[in-house]
């Protein structure tokens, strides 16, 4: 009798930490080959289709994708910056009103040869020499335990990561020119 009444609470337990358990791993997978793409691309010239394919091959030894309700879908997005500092970081421009926002009507300085104002200066692509490589990758799996299906939640689960690393300097880093654009009036 009391062994039933802790069992369905002692296996919930179990998943849960079970659950858990394979999220620090499978995030740590994939962090490790994240770097290693990131390692590659920035060593060798590499086609970046053979980096996402060996990033994907080492995440997907790790989710089960021989279920059939399991459905990986990954990304691989590889920006690259001038330096560190640049990572993230929006175009300049003049704030005219003071509200420490970009407005389409106030000038900024297009960084990135885009014609467009950006919230990040990053290009995509690898870069070249001594250039700040970025890559991110996310993975989307179906999760091994039950356990959220009977808490009502999703069984879908998301994990992520991302690093970056400074190109082999080569030759000399490119120069890169920021041009001011302001708006008709």
């Amino acid at each position: 009798m009391e062994f039933a009444i802790v069992a369905p609470i002692f296996l919930m337990l179990l998943m849960a930490i079970f659950d858990l358990g394979f999220l620090v791993y499978a995030k740590a997978v994939l962090q490790g080959a994240v770097e290693e793409g990131a390692r590659t691309a920035s060593l060798e010239n590499t086609e970046w289709d053979k980096i996402k394919q060996r990033v994907n091959d080492q995440v997907e030894s790790v989710i089960p994708v021989g279920d059939a309700s399991t459905d990986i879908t990954f990304t691989f997005n590889p920006n690259y910056y001038a330096n560190y500092n640049d990572i993230e970081l929006p175009e300049d421009f003049t704030d005219t009103n003071k509200n420490k926002k970009w407005d389409t009507d106030e000038c900024y300085v297009d960084r990135n040869n885009n014609q467009t104002y950006d919230t990040d200066v990053g290009l995509a692509g690898r870069g070249g020499a001594q250039d700040v490589l970025s890559i991110s990758a996310q993975v989307t799996y179906v999760r091994i335990f039950p356990l959220w299906a009977l808490l009502g939640e999703k069984q879908e689960h998301t994990i992520e990561a991302s690093t970056y690393l400074r190109n082999q300097p080569f030759s000399a880093q490119a120069a890169r020119v920021g041009v001011q654009i302001c708006p008709p009036k």
